[in-house]
């Protein structure tokens, strides 16, 4: 059977009767080359072949890895590429095989699937799904190729999610089915930063009740991180960052108080050593700056002190310290999407954001269309916004 091709608004009213069989065709923001600004653009998106889905993308927002990648700094970065990973949508087909997802279903596409068979799924330490990791890392679906394609060209996928359009296909394992009545354009942010931030806390640190924090870098990650902090029930949590203009925000969030390292003259670890009588029971690496790992370690408290590195440094980067800081009782660790297991943790955060347990909304300083998609990465780079979301 030939694919049928159809536009986005003659798609909605025909959907039962040729769907999943249809080529659909809708915009996208299309990233062609790196450094250069996304191109909105008419593309195919093709129907879901075996234990995909097809989505139709509600809202999406913008994060520092989109532009991370944008940039050409990313190894695994591929172009021409759809970019986008933080999106919440409706099921509008399902592939052969798909069983727990239907046409209709509200959801959150993941960057880091579950499968629940692999050795990774299997081991409760762990979410990093490897399933599809391989294909995933290329730009592709599972079975190597690519759903989308835009004036002839083959379009790639992106960190197997691709919310930068109308439409995208993702595999099965990589869907979160959510509350129908959660609100789309606030729940989007939980694909990404809000539930890494907030699970680096809970999740990898364990923060304890009574203990005392610090987080470097207050943008969305770092904001979640103190949200998680105060959730477990930190009884001091330091807001770091070069900004001071979001020290307001840091402590709506929970922040006791926040400082600046550029008006210190000695190291920021030594500030945060002197601060808290020999050091923070917990500190946070927001930035993905390695200078910033090490002082965020060196500001723990020797014996027990915890750091965790939540952002991503650039590719070739390395980090270090005195071998005698972990000697002496300080622990290095690593997150990834705050070490949920995406498929069955994803839906139960947000109905902790339903019932007002942790925080979304606060998160969104901008909505845009999808045509100023492009101001949203500006906003960013200027440090104007938290999280921008685009409305498709």
């Amino acid at each position: 059977m030939m694919n049928r091709i159809l536009h986005c608004s003659e798609e909605q009213t025909t959907r039962s009767l040729f769907s999943p069989f249809q080529v659909i065709k809708c915009k996208a923001a299309v990233a062609w080359e790196a450094g250069k600004p996304l191109s909105i653009e008419e593309i195919e998106v093709a129907p879901p072949k075996a234990h995909e889905v097809r989505i139709k993308i509600i809202a999406t927002a913008v994060c520092h890895t989109d532009a991370y990648t944008l940039s050409g700094a990313d190894p695994e970065g591929s172009f021409p590429v759809i970019l986008g990973h933080e999106g919440a949508g409706i099921v509008e087909s399902v592939g052969e095989g798909v069983t727990k997802l239907k046409a209709g279903d509200t959801v959150i596409p993941l960057y880091i699937p579950q499968c629940g068979e692999c050795k990774f799924c299997l081991n409760p330490k762990t979410n990093l799904c490897q399933k599809i990791r391989v294909t995933q890392g290329k730009g592709l679906m599972p079975d190597g190729t690519s759903r989308f394609t835009c004036k002839g060209k083959t379009i790639l996928h992106y960190m197997g999610t691709s919310t930068f359009s109308e439409y995208t296909v993702v595999a099965d394992i990589s869907v979160a089915k959510i509350d129908p009545l959660a609100p789309l354009d606030k729940v989007c942010l939980l694909g990404c930063g809000v539930s890494t931030g907030y699970g680096a806390a809970v999740n990898t640190a364990k923060v304890e009740p009574g203990s005392t924090c610090a987080v470097f870098g207050l943008g969305g990650v770092g904001l979640a991180v103190i949200m998680g902090c105060k959730v477990a029930g930190a009884s001091r949590i330091i807001g770091v960052d070069i900004n001071k203009d979001k020290f307001a925000r840091a402590k709506e969030f929970g922040a006791s108080e926040c400082i600046n390292p550029q008006d210190f003259s000695k190291p920021i670890q030594e500030v945060l050593i002197e601060m808290t009588d020999g050091g923070v029971d917990y500190s946070f690496e927001c930035i993905g700056n390695v200078k910033v790992m090490r002082a965020a370690l060196e500001a723990c408290h020797k014996g027990w002190g915890v750091s965790v590195v939540v952002g991503v440094a650039a590719s070739g980067e390395e980090i270090a310290t005195r071998p005698f800081q972990l000697v002496t009782g300080r622990t290095w660790k690593g997150t990834a999407f705050g070490g949920w297991k995406s498929v069955e943790s994803i839906p139960k955060l947000v109905s902790e954001y339903m019932s007002k347990k942790i925080k979304v909304d606060e998160f969104v300083t901008h909505n845009l269309p999808f045509d100023q998609i492009n101001e949203a990465f500006e906003l960013m780079h200027a440090g104007k916004s938290i999280r921008t979301v685009i409305k498709l």
